[in-house]
């Protein structure tokens, strides 16, 4: 009898042991294969194209470059577009916005990507203004955005508005979800990619940007 008590306590550890051990692993954070191919580095890039139907404003390109060394660190982001008034220089606000939807070009993006349900600008992809230069927004910052885990913005959207981001002072309600941006005249989804694209883009002078958001 007390043989039988001795294996039934053996096996009813040993489960909870296995449980506990599939737990730990369904809990474990799952890194996408590409960042060990890098020594734990991940890249994304996001390829912006005018907004359609084409709204009055410029017809904006170009590419946002992502880098993040580690899930604790740092996300870097490079931006590089054109297409903007050559003979002008105007503050065009960039964000990240939810979904990474553009069956209605850049509309079915939806909202500000906000995992946190704050007031902007404290979502992760408030990235503020940009000043243009010669058609042009060339610049560099850091994120509070992640490519890794529940909250990483890979197949999210960037998308870049016609006017510039309040920084939520405008006093109405829209300056709390959207800096009161105005259209949108560009976008594009966020998409694991090489290093190349990064290593090719970066090398060249930044016009380290914008409007401070923190």
């Amino acid at each position: 009898m007390h043989v039988f008590w001795f294996f039934s306590l053996v096996i009813i550890q040993l489960t909870l042991l296995d449980h506990q051990h599939c737990i730990s692993a369904h809990n474990a954070v799952v890194h996408p294969p590409e960042a060990s191919e890098y020594n734990g580095t991940l890249y994304a890039a996001c390829k912006i194209k005018p907004n359609q139907p084409t709204s009055a404003g410029p017809k904006v390109y170009g590419t946002v470059l992502f880098k993040q060394d580690s899930p604790q660190g740092k996300l870097s982001v490079s931006i590089q577009l054109h297409g903007f008034d050559r003979d002008s220089a105007e503050a065009k606000a960039v964000h990240i916005h939810q979904f990474g939807d553009l069956s209605s070009s850049c509309a079915s993006t939806r909202g500000h990507y906000n995992p946190n349900n704050v007031n902007h600008p404290q979502h992760p992809g408030d990235f503020g203004n940009f000043m243009t230069q010669d058609g042009r927004i060339n610049a560099m910052l850091e994120s509070e955005a992640t490519l890794f885990g529940g909250h990483s913005v890979i197949g999210r959207a960037v998308v870049v508005h016609q006017q510039q981001d309040d920084l939520g002072q405008g006093g109405d309600a829209s300056s709390l979800q959207n800096g009161n941006a105005g259209p949108r005249i560009g976008c594009c989804v966020i998409g694991i990619t090489s290093a190349e694209l990064w290593t090719k883009h970066t090398n060249k002078p930044k016009t380290i940007k914008r409007s401070r958001v923190n």
